[in-house]
């Protein structure tokens, strides 16, 4: 299996992803160089998708479900756990931890995963390394949960920015233009 990037992407796509990294090694840096800002950001950002969940669930609910009380839960739950969020975001930040850990070890599987099936092609490792990093991003999370939440968060989203713009730029250099 000798085939090049080629196959798997023309020039408009490796000008896309080549843009795309960029844009997100700068949001990793971001990241990295202020951790406890991205990790509030990230939470009230998480509280207010609750809570615009809500309204549109409490929307769906009244126009389709009015008369069974079961349905209402859901619009009531997102909404709360989305104010607790926003009232609390260091302790939103701390829960947040925990969903991160578990999206670090799916992105690691599945990026390990995707390297070993492009591979031998070329830049298959820097998508294998992404992968290894998540790992190793969502176990440090685990181990220090929940009294690192509040600057982890940010400093592991932000390296992890970082590594997914890095291994997207290796990949889209190493694609040959047409």
């Amino acid at each position: 299996m000798t085939q090049s990037l080629q196959v798997f992407m023309d020039n408009r796509s490796r000008k896309t992803v080549i843009v795309t990294s960029i844009i997100l090694l700068l949001a990793g840096l971001v990241g990295i160089a202020l951790p406890q800002f991205m990790s509030m950001a990230v939470a009230v950002f998480a509280g207010w998708l609750m809570i615009v969940g809500s309204g549109i669930a409490f929307y769906i609910t009244w126009h389709g479900f009015r008369d069974r009380w079961v349905v209402w839960l859901k619009p009531f739950v997102l909404f709360a756990v989305g104010l607790l969020i926003l009232l609390h975001p260091i302790a939103g930040a701390a829960a947040l931890g925990l969903m991160l850990a578990v999206y670090f070890l799916l992105d690691g599987f599945s990026g390990v995963g995707a390297a070993w099936e492009l591979r031998p092609r070329p830049g298959w490792g820097w998508l294998m390394f992404n992968g290894i990093v998540s790992l190793v991003l969502a176990v440090v999370l685990i181990a220090g949960w929940p009294f690192s939440s509040a600057w982890l968060i940010g400093l592991f989203i932000g390296i992890s920015l970082l590594v997914d713009g890095l291994s997207l730029l290796m990949l889209g250099l190493a694609a040959k233009t047409s």
